[in-house]
Parts: C-alpha cells; structure tokens; sequence
C-alpha cells in the first residue's frame, strides 16, 4: 500500500494541471472535500489542495496552449539529474529539465517511450504529499500501457521497481503489480494494465491513472456529475479488490476512486 515512508522508485506527489483553477477547486473541493491553500506569489499561482491541513495534491493553472488538463504523478528520485539519463537511456523523453523548487526539492517531468507523462521529486524541504492511503487521498496509481512488457521494461531501469504478476479474469492476461525495491509485497503502490483491454481508455491513449480512496463510490459518482464531471466508468464492484469508478473533472483530466474491500 501507499505511504508517506517514501523511498526511491515510490510515488511522492501528485499535482492537477487545470485551465480554470477556480473552477477545478470548485469541482474537486465539491468532492472530495478538500481546501485549497497557494503557495504565494512567488509560486506562480501554484497550490495545494489539503484535508485537514495536510496536504493531498498539487495544482496549477495550465492554459490550454500549454499542455491538455491532467494529473501527474511524481516519483521519488535521490538525484534528479541522473534520473534525467536514465529516463532518455530508456528511450524516454526530458520535457521539463531538472530544476530546483526553492529549496522544497528538485523535480523534473518526462515521457515515457509511450508518451505517457510523469515527474520525479528529489525532497528538500518538502518530503512528499502529508498523507495517503485515506478517504481524499492518494490510494493506488496505474498504468495504461499500449505494451506492458516494454513499460515495465522502462520503468524498472528507471526507478528499479519489482512486480509481481497475477492473473486476470479470462483471456486479459497478468496484472502487473509494482513496487520499490527492496521494500516487498507491502509496499505496492500501483499495476501495469494493456490500455487496449478498456474501450474508453484505448480510445484515450496510456496515461497514469491516480486513485483516490472514498467512503462512498456512488454518491462521489453522483456529485462528480453534479458538478461538471464525466463518469467514464460507473462504479463496479471487483472481488478482493472493492468499488471503483473512473471519472474525468469538468476540464477532462482523468482519475479514478475507490473504496478497499475490508481486507485491502
């Protein structure tokens, strides 16, 4: 599972890319009850969404010349330079160079050879999101990959991750569970899944899909719609796994929420 004991390879932040951030804040404070808080002037209009206080995500406002709306998700590196190498050696692509965050941390933001994007965080200050793993936040991440081997391929050389791999219901192959090296099963953050078993998501394109944990799939489904967002899953119930559904913010950036089973 998620945990805020982050280690190289581990998800450390996670931030929203949004036209409209007044309006993004509406949405997401609507439903998952959060707050925003800037960072100051000197941010850039860059922010953090919290609950309780404690952080949950990053936001900013991306005009849409700049970039499509979207989460990114943010890797733990010790050096983020070298990660910048590895991310090319691997046939990826540097999109914004290394560079410091005041003294917070270094981050970086990248492609990988499918052109799904992603960053790396090499902590100052700033540690990492405050909290995971908890109805508002951060709970599991995936991967829609056109080729599963060669992603994992990649990212392995990139961040050393393990997996492990189970089977999945019928003919659509292994599910490809990751975490940091060395820290075992426990440490599971995420899976590796084909873009092209899901319709919608093959239609789409790969991407890293962040999970967020809630109390109640349904009535979130319901205040999504409510407020201008998309369902572009209904809520389904997985066996050992819980309810989940997909949704996209009134601007299109996509995420997902579920509630665990008992005994995840």
């Amino acid at each position: 599972m998620l945990t805020t004991r982050y280690v190289t390879g581990s998800p450390n932040w996670l931030d929203l890319a949004a036209p409209d951030m007044e309006a993004a804040q509406r949405f997401y404070e609507g439903i998952f009850d959060w707050t925003f808080q800037s960072a100051g002037p000197e941010a850039g209009g860059y922010g953090m969404f919290q609950s309780e206080n404690r952080t949950v995500a990053g936001a900013m406002t991306v005009p849409p010349e700049q970039g499509p709306p979207s989460w990114t998700v943010y890797f733990q590196t010790p050096d983020a330079e070298a990660t910048a190498k590895a991310v090319q050696a691997g046939g990826g692509s540097v999109a914004v160079e290394p560079m410091d965050v005041f003294d917070m941390g270094r981050m970086a933001v990248f492609t990988d050879p499918a052109g799904v994007g992603f960053a790396a965080w090499q902590p100052g200050t700033n540690k990492g999101l405050d909290v995971v793993n908890e109805d508002g936040a951060l709970f599991w991440l995936e991967l829609y990959a056109p080729d599963t081997d060669s992603a994992l391929t990649f990212y392995r050389s990139v961040f050393g991750w393990e997996t492990t791999s189970l089977p999945m219901p019928g003919d659509a192959g292994n599910y490809l569970m990751i975490n940091p090296s060395g820290q075992g099963a426990d440490a599971m953050f995420g899976g590796i899944v084909p873009v092209d078993l899901d319709p919608a998501e093959a239609a789409e394109g790969p991407y890293w899909a962040p999970y967020f944990h809630v109390a109640d799939v349904d009535a979130t489904v319901a205040k999504a719609e409510q407020l201008g967002g998309t369902v572009r899953m209904a809520p389904v119930d997985l066996e050992g796994v819980g309810r989940i559904a997909k949704l996209a913010d009134p601007f299109g950036a996509r995420f997902a929420i579920m509630k665990s089973s008992p005994t995840q």
